[in-house]
């Protein structure tokens, strides 16, 4: 499965501008709600081994998943959810322990059946959507983590699955806020790392996102929000998806004002 070394992938290049750094610089607040790498490697190494328990069955994911769950429930952020499991793992150790982790995770999903269906936290999905999912949030989480370190990413055309998602999720970011879904959905052309253009939907003239693939896979993501970047979009249901895009599961969160995100070394951005 492609995706399987997507996400394998991604992990890598993450894991290279961290091979180096000294353990108290693990403990660095980034510009994402005040979380650490630290903490940033303790949600992704979590979430990567209950995607691979994932693949062992529903008795196996129910069981894994299960004290994160209570924990949810009991009121806890998703953040003081990983502590009890992580069990005191930080700094260099828990590098080692995320590596380690992601590695063994891809191996899983490269022999999985991509079609297979598995259980998560939120609705069932394919293993091909799960390991997606992995990927997608590798990348996201790792640019918090460029972003303070003040690496620029080089990006790669394995983006087109983070787009791919962000397109496919354009119903939900409508109906997790409680909002009528505008039809039809926009036309989406967006030009990859290497120069390939890539479209989704019907194309139109009135409606449409058009732009760097980058730069779409930020805004879904919240990483970075439209108002900092160069896309183009014309039309009230376009208009209105980029403000609100959000690919990712959980309840509905705002993306970050202009100028909140930025990679450090940058000229800081006019904030508003």
């Amino acid at each position: 499965m492609q995706q399987a070394e997507d996400f394998r992938s991604e992990s890598r290049a993450l894991a290279a501008i961290l091979e180096d750094l000294p353990e108290a610089e693990f403990h660095s607040e980034t510009q994402f709600k005040g979380w650490t790498i630290d903490h940033v490697l303790g949600h992704l190494h979590l979430f990567n081994a209950a995607a691979e328990a994932s693949l062992q069955g529903e008795a196996a994911f129910a069981a894994f998943i299960a004290p994160v769950l209570r924990d949810m429930q009991a009121g806890r952020s998703i953040l003081e959810c990983q502590f009890p499991w992580l069990d005191g793992l930080s700094g260099r150790a828990l590098f080692a322990a995320w590596q380690g982790g992601a590695e063994r995770c891809a191996d899983a999903f490269a022999a999985a059946d991509p079609k297979a269906r598995l259980k998560w936290i939120g609705p069932d999905m394919s293993a091909l959507s799960s390991v997606t999912a992995r990927q997608m949030e590798t990348w996201a989480h790792g640019q918090e983590v460029f972003d303070l370190l003040g690496h620029e990413r080089q990006e790669q055309d394995r983006i087109r699955n983070i787009a791919h998602l962000g397109v496919a999720t354009y119903g939900w970011s409508f109906h997790n806020r409680g909002l009528d879904v505008p039809e039809p959905a926009p036309f989406v052309q967006l030009t990859g790392p290497s120069g390939a253009v890539w479209e989704w939907n019907a194309p139109q003239d009135e409606d449409y996102v058009k732009g760097s693939a980058v730069e779409f896979a930020q805004v879904v993501t919240q990483v970075r929000g439209f108002a900092d970047t160069g896309l183009q979009v014309s039309g009230t249901a376009a208009e209105c998806w980029m403000q609100i895009a959000q690919c990712f599961a959980g309840p509905a969160e705002n993306p970050p004002l202009k100028g909140t995100r930025y990679r450090a070394g940058q000229a800081t951005p006019q904030a508003g």
